[in-house]
């Protein structure tokens, strides 16, 4: 494919079918890095609360594909962080029948996809509490000015289910504090239909037939933390293979192409672990949906594909690549806030160009600055450090944002570089950040002014050259 097209299909996309050491709930209770920004207008401002934070979320779910009916009861484990009687979680359209805190029945309101939640008593800063939500419905994408993110159904009979959550699609399917610095320890039990499957982000702990074996049950636990937008659910009929502790799913007509388009998934998890630091979670795996995706989607632990992205050729690896740098850069650290996906998407589009050196293919100053010619060439309107919600996921967040970082190569040198990335995931693991943060690590660990060179790249409009 032409260098514009490799470009372009590393955008984060929406649904267009029909349609290794985790940390634990100690840290989360500690709040990780995570910056409190209620002060300032962000993207997405109906969703996310900082009134709590949470420690857990507990989802047990029955999902009928028939009917395209879920049945959900959602335990979730928070801490106040403000004096207040209300809990306000993001929940789209499905219909709440019950609500608990502490056990204790509470007023359940909804206004404009919020659920708030009225104790009887007002909860003190600090106090953890407990709440128990039941709910139930057809799930539906919600929303967004680049199309619906969240819940979908997949295959030709809608049989299946895929979640493609980023940015605000995880109260599609289950209420929850939606904001990318809320991270949280997930359980996933799921109920469907005897020989279909369940998948879900972490660790499968049991699978087990129910009451006549007319359903089973899926059991999945993931110790985190995790962003609500990267949690995920697949329901359907799959082939499960594993390979170099590595754990795959995909259709059995795709079985054939996706085995060999993700072989090289091991490898890749070895080189990115040597430039980055061992890999931040207990397991990874990839599924296959049938359905078209216009992109892969970034989900903690479980990346998803589209068939389209699996022609036997391996003519899509550099997503591949793409989407196991997430685990590293968006999804062990993560984003204060919507306004820095850059630090996800650069990060992750740099690792593409870092693959393609590791295959003695194109080095990664070559893919640079070729992308630069790319770029010079198209409108420059755009400030990738704040590109604003409607340009979130342009195709420059990704390509710029990965010459931002070889423009801090070039500067600072390939030792210095290298240590930047792998320390900027150790400071961060589990954690939160944003763009000045990121600065001042780079500036800290090489000890240069590194301003004149990044602040262009990221605050202006005009396109920088590369540091001679």
């Amino acid at each position: 494919m032409s260098l514009r097209d490799r470009f372009s299909c590393s955008r984060r996309g929406l649904l267009t079918a029909a349609a290794a050491l985790p940390l634990g709930a100690a840290a989360l209770a500690a709040g990780g890095d995570s910056r409190r920004t209620a002060d300032v207008p962000g993207y997405f401002p109906r969703h996310g609360s900082h009134g709590h934070r949470t420690l857990a979320y507990d989802l047990r779910l029955g999902y009928d594909p028939g009917r395209a009916w879920l049945d959900g009861h959602a335990r979730i484990h928070a801490v106040a962080n403000d004096r207040t009687r209300v809990v306000a979680l993001d929940l789209a359209r499905l219909a709440v029948s019950s609500a608990h805190l502490d056990g204790e029945p509470v007023a359940v309101d909804r206004r404009d996809g919020k659920l708030l939640l009225t104790a009887a008593r007002a909860l003190a800063p600090g106090r953890p509490f407990v709440l128990d939500i039941r709910y139930a419905g057809r799930p539906k994408p919600v929303t967004t000015p680049f199309g619906g993110v969240g819940w979908d159904r997949t295959g030709d009979d809608h049989d299946g289910t895929l979640v493609a959550s980023q940015p605000v699609g995880a109260p599609s399917w289950f209420p929850c504090n939606d904001r990318p610095d809320d991270k949280a320890a997930y359980t996933f039990t799921v109920t469907v239909p005897r020989g279909h499957h369940a998948l879900a982000n972490g660790t499968l702990r049991e699978h087990v037939p129910v009451g006549d074996g007319a359903t089973e049950r899926w059991t999945y636990h993931h110790p985190g933390p995790m962003s609500s937008y990267l949690a995920a659910l697949y329901t359907g009929r799959f082939t499960h293979e594993e390979r170099g502790g590595v754990r795959n799913s995909y259709p059995p007509h795709l079985a054939e192409r996706a085995r060999h388009d993700l072989a090289r998934q091991p490898e890749m998890l070895r080189a990115f672990a040597g430039l980055f630091g061992d890999y931040p979670f207990e397991s990874y795996g990839a599924v296959v949906v049938d359905a078209e995706l216009a992109a892969p989607v970034e989900n903690q632990t479980l990346s998803v594909f589209g068939g389209n992205h699996m022609d036997g050729r391996r003519g899509w690896e550099t997503l591949v690549a793409h989407e196991i740098a997430h685990q590293w850069y968006g999804n062990s650290v993560g984003l204060a806030d919507w306004r820095h996906i850059w630090l996800n998407e650069g990060f992750a589009t740099y690792a593409e160009w870092l693959w393609s050196e590791h295959l003695d293919e194109d080095d990664a100053d070559t893919l640079a600055r070729q992308a630069w010619q790319d770029l010079s060439g198209r409108r420059q309107n755009l400030r990738i450090a704040d590109p604003g919600r409607r340009s979130l996921f342009d195709d420059r967040v990704y390509v710029r944002g990965a010459c931002t970082l070889h423009a801090l190569r070039l500067a600072v040198g390939d030792d210095d570089f290298f240590r930047v990335l792998r320390t900027w995931h150790d400071a961060h693991r589990g954690g939160s950040a944003d763009t000045d943060m990121f600065l001042a690590h780079a500036e800290r660990v090489t000890g240069r002014e590194l301003g004149t060179v990044l602040r262009p790249w990221l605050f202006e409009k005009r396109l920088p050259d590369f540091p001679a």
